[in-house]
């Protein structure tokens, strides 16, 4: 009983780690890529929400979530460990939306910044990960890891076309 538990217990955490590489993978070739339709809704300025508190990339959430639904019930219905896979897709999700809607995009009633630690370099990679215009130069696709913030640094100031730059640029750069 107890082994049982805990090898479910892992197959939860498993996914939830492996649902943060699909994550990246999605963000960066799909969201990025063919799946920009929907996903450009979420770089593009908020002033007055047109469709209310959602936005078109909400659908991949949506996606997501069905697809965890139906794991969770043909795991319920004799193919374990689909359910526990499933858990962790769950989990998954309420991470991403307390750290990625909640925390970096503030789509919750209640402001925090923070100030030290994991959750200020979570917050600044994903603010730089929309320093850029469009879909084209963006840096960070994870959603619950982030990269050191000064390689994010050098990675857009490596990305900047050159005739972008300004000659005060030019100066510190040398």
């Amino acid at each position: 009983m107890l082994l049982n538990v805990l090898l479910n217990a892992l197959i939860v955490v498993l996914t939830v780690v492996a649902m943060e590489i699909v994550s990246i993978v999605a963000h960066k070739h799909v969201m990025h890529g063919f799946g920009w339709a929907w996903h450009k809704s979420h770089h593009e300025p908020h002033h007055g929400r047109t469709a209310g508190w959602f936005e078109k990339n909400d659908l991949y959430a949506v996606v997501f979530a069905g697809i965890a639904i139906a794991l969770i019930y043909a795991g319920t219905r004799g193919h374990h460990p689909l359910e526990w896979i499933g858990a962790g897709m769950t989990a998954y999700g309420l991470l991403y939306f307390v750290a990625h809607d909640g925390l970096v995009h503030q789509r919750w009633p209640f402001r925090y910044v923070p100030r030290r630690g994991y959750l200020k370099r979570l917050y600044q990679a994903h603010r730089m990960h929309h320093a850029v215009r469009g879909k084209e130069g963006a840096v960070s696709f994870g959603f619950l890891y982030a990269p050191p913030v000064t390689q994010l640094k050098r990675q857009l100031h490596a990305q900047r076309p050159r005739a972008a730059t300004t000659p005060a640029d030019e100066s510190s750069a040398a």
